[in-house]
């Protein structure tokens, strides 16, 4: 029962009268936007449409300028790659290089430290052999001396 009274209330209430005045509105509403949209409307789509056109530029230079900067940034990270390659390369060649001339400077410092050994030992076989000679040649006046002073009197050299 209370669903069947609710209803006739709600169709009671809601009543809509064609009248003049609706009329009225919907002639001024027409001639309003008659009115307005060569002077309101359509400017105002054409700037929305303008500015929707330069963010779509702008978009698609970005879009261009961003591929752009990608390619340059993998061709400078391949260029850079290579360098880097290239100098170590340089790196390596110079390090051999480097330990060659170590070899050579040390075989000559070893042949020059021999040589000079050598030099040394012959030169101190000789004062040795020269030594020997000397002390051989003055053993008897030494020995005659050494005699003399022992026994205290001149001994025949």
């Amino acid at each position: 029962m209370n669903h069947l009274l609710a209803s006739r209330l709600f169709a009671s209430t809601i009543s809509v009268d064609f009248d003049a005045t609706f009329i009225a509105q919907f002639i001024l509403f027409t001639a309003f936007v008659l009115v307005l949209r060569p002077l309101l409307f359509d400017p105002l789509l054409k700037v929305f449409a303008e500015r929707e056109r330069r963010t779509d530029g702008a978009r698609d230079k970005a879009r261009v300028m961003d591929a752009k900067a990608g390619e340059l940034l993998q061709r400078y990270e391949a260029e850079l790659d290579k360098v880097r390659i290239e100098a170590n390369q340089e790196r390596e060649r110079l390090r051999r290089e480097a330990k060659e001339i170590e070899a050579k400077i040390m075989a000559d410092a070893r042949a020059d430290v021999a040589r000079i050994l050598e030099s040394g030992k012959g030169r101190i076989h000789t004062e040795v052999e020269q030594m020997k000679k000397e002390v051989a040649e003055a053993q008897p006046m030494h020995a005659a001396e050494i005699a003399s002073r022992v026994l205290g009197r001149e001994v025949g050299r």
